[in-house]
């Protein structure tokens, strides 16, 4: 239980700074305040929602199959690759782009669909740079195997079985 409560707070502060803080930034810098009515609030809502729901089970996922949390710091004590892992590699990151995405689309906000992609972009980085090469090393073989089941960016609708370790 105190795992969940660690991957929580994380994701807390992951979400409270990157994905409420910094484009309420953006936003108030662009003179935006309110959203508007219209077909775009409601598609957008839709997406901010459903990508944070998908971060959130990432974090969960983490925390009660990982035993640890996303941060580099607590990271998982084993390979997950259950739930939305099953499908994609870093649904997480995904999940938190899609929720950006969402609120660009809500505030009509270019600037703050211009922070998604840099966002996205900061991310593959980090995660070719970083993450790979750490969980390769943590892993090993069954890394490696995960990899060439599931792949990074683009959705397997097929799950793979689920993890191996």
């Amino acid at each position: 239980m105190f795992v969940l409560a660690r991957a929580l707070t994380y994701a807390a502060l992951f979400i409270g700074f990157f994905l409420v803080f910094v484009p309420a930034r953006l936003l108030a810098r662009a003179g935006i305040d309110a959203p508007r009515d219209g077909a775009l609030l409601a598609v957008g809502a839709a997406l901010a929602a459903a990508g944070g729901a998908l971060a959130v089970w990432c974090v969960v996922t983490f925390a009660l199959a990982g035993k640890g949390t996303p941060a580099p710091f607590d990271p998982p004590r084993r390979l997950v690759a259950r739930g939305p892992y099953r499908f994609l590699r870093n649904p997480m990151y995904l999940g938190a782009d899609a929720a950006l995405l969402g609120a660009a689309l809500v505030y009509r906000s270019l600037a703050l669909a211009a922070y998604a992609a840099g966002f996205l972009l900061v991310v593959h980085l980090f995660v070719l740079w970083y993450e790979e090469p750490t969980l390769r090393a943590a892993f090993g073989e069954d890394y490696d195997a995960y990899c060439r089941d599931v792949h990074r960016w683009f959705p397997r609708w097929r799950p793979t079985p689920p993890a191996r370790g």
